[in-house]
């Protein structure tokens, strides 16, 4: 190999090294991502770092996070799953999981790399029939779907009565959860 290609090999993968490494440590440890609000019905997917909030209660958000390009998305859904009628939009499960992988393998992301985190879920609709579980519901969908697409949960909050906010730092694949005043890391 000659020394100018071997010189622009080693340049690129210094670039890239240091790419990694300020988008996994200095973003991370200086707190200066753009903050995004996602609101429900709706999805986030970025290739630039940022951290993206969202509340939830019977929702459901499953963030999506690809180490090796250090890439995330997520969304914030309400129903489990579209049934035919209506606009097939971001508010139903199988069609917004589908949609933030989608966007991911589009921007290059590879399925074996993706892993996946699964928060919401609660039943806070105590006046509504027991038959509903639209909480356990929403999240049933969000696992058979990430199972068939062979990506790993790695962590979920799940159920409950009590609402969920998340903070996800599209960089890191790191989720801040908050629920009555109490903080922790995943």
């Amino acid at each position: 190999m000659n020394k100018k290609l071997s010189f622009v090999i080693n340049f690129c993968q210094f670039v890239k090294f240091i790419d990694t490494f300020v988008k996994k440590y200095i973003v991370k440890f200086m707190n200066t991502l753009p903050k995004r609000l996602l609101y429900p019905a709706d999805i986030f997917v970025g290739a630039n770092p940022c951290t993206v909030t969202t509340v939830l209660g019977s929702c459901i958000s499953v963030c999506l996070y690809d180490p090796v390009l250090n890439q995330g998305a997520i969304n914030h859904y309400l129903l489990p799953q579209w049934n035919g009628q209506d606009l097939a939009t971001m508010k139903y499960g199988n069609m917004a999981i589908i949609r933030i992988l989608g966007e991911l393998l589009t921007m290059g992301s590879k399925y074996e790399n993706i892993v996946a985190k699964v928060f919401g879920g609660a039943e806070v609709l105590t006046k509504t029939p027991t038959s509903f579980h639209i909480g356990r519901r929403n999240a049933q969908i969000a696992f058979e779907i990430l199972k068939e697409f062979k990506i790993p949960v790695i962590f979920s909050d799940i159920g409950g009565n009590k609402g969920r906010k998340i903070s996800f730092n599209t960089a890191t694949g790191e989720v801040e959860l908050e629920y009555v005043g109490n903080k922790e890391r995943t």
